[in-house]
């Protein structure tokens, strides 16, 4: 029902959606400036921080230097101190990162909504016509929202079963370890190396879920190195077999073509390892003169297409929203028990 009442509100005529639009960004403002002034703040937390924490880590290498000379009260004072100011730190830095992604995600979204009313105004003499254009423009910026919106659960979810949960296990570990510090020393040795392979496992999870936000390597080495690696990983994780395949004349593209494919490329695989119950997955990728070709298939359980057009999933009404914007072809071939292929091509400008 809420889709329903949600497509009534955009096609309703009586509704002028450049008021709505106009509010939308008036509101996507204010939340920038407070953004802006919350990653100011968290910038300069985060160099206090790091002045206390090298301060401190120097303190504590002077006393592990001279552990014959320190009591052990000393000692444990000093681990206790590097451990808080690791930790506020770790937080604060994370907290930062958060507002930065915040911060550019609304500034997309600014930059769809200036265009858009843009559009609108240049067009608001051309009567159905425009209201149309402006309805179907209005879907798509939800549509991008909400996919936005969708990712953010998902990776808050992520973050929550993983890391935030192992960084209270440290805590917990750590003061086992301290307990036994006096009592034990090697069970607390023990306790501690099993604290430190458990935090370089939670290390290389935080560098995973990074590479997912925004992989360095796509900025670095461009789509297909970055395809191949991602690839690899997500092997690695899934248990997933996953074969890349490229052809053609391996380049460096244009920035907003090397993200809308690895974008759609990363959204393809998981929907491959979370829904279709697949054990191979076949990407391949076509660098031609014109145009970049790439597609998707999978061994998996298939679908239904005409049940994907009425309830099918976001991500991939996305891809193909993202990929007619820019002039391209998109296409699906699955049905029940038969797997599935989703295939698209996108011009090359330039």
């Amino acid at each position: 029902m809420a889709a329903v009442a949600d497509e009534a509100r955009l096609s309703a005529p009586a509704e002028d959606p450049r008021q709505s639009i106009q509010s939308e960004l008036d509101e996507t403002n204010r939340a920038l400036k407070e953004v802006t002034l919350m990653i100011d703040q968290s910038r300069v937390e985060v160099g206090k921080l790091t002045q206390r924490n090298a301060a401190i880590t120097a303190h504590l290498q002077q006393v592990q230097m001279q552990q014959d000379k320190v009591s052990a009260q000393d000692i444990r004072m000093a681990y206790d101190s590097a451990l808080d100011a690791q930790q506020r730190l770790f937080v604060m830095r994370g907290q930062l990162e958060k507002l930065q992604s915040d911060q550019a995600h609304l500034d997309r979204y600014k930059a769809v909504l200036e265009r858009l009313l843009e559009q609108l105004n240049s067009g608001a003499t051309g009567g159905m016509t425009t209201a149309k254009g402006g309805t179907g423009e209005l879907a798509s910026v939800e549509m991008l929202v909400n996919a936005q919106e969708a990712e953010r659960q998902r990776l808050s979810r992520q973050m929550h079963d993983g890391p935030a949960q192992a960084m209270s296990n440290f805590i917990l570990q750590t003061e086992i370890a301290m307990r036994l510090l006096d009592v034990d020393p090697e069970q607390a040795k023990g306790e501690l190396g099993n604290l430190k392979a458990a935090a370089m496992g939670t290390f290389q999870k935080v560098r995973n879920f990074i590479f997912e936000l925004r992989p360095m390597m796509l900025d670095d080495l461009g789509l297909i190195p970055t395809i191949r690696r991602y690839a690899d990983t997500f092997k690695e994780q899934s248990g997933l077999d996953v074969n890349v395949t490229v052809s053609g004349n391996e380049r460096r593209l244009e920035p907003y073509l090397e993200v809308m494919v690895f974008r759609a490329m990363q959204e393809l695989l998981g929907n491959a390892s979370r829904h279709s119950q697949a054990t191979l997955v076949k990407v391949q990728v076509d660098v031609g003169e014109s145009s970049i070709k790439m597609s998707v298939d999978d061994n998996g359980k298939g679908f239904e297409i005409d049940l994907l057009e009425k309830d099918g999933s976001l991500g991939l009404k996305l891809i193909k929203e993202r990929v007619e914007m820019l002039g391209g072809t998109f296409e699906i071939d699955s049905a029940s028990g038969k797997g599935a292929r989703v295939a698209f091509s996108v011009p090359i400008r330039g």
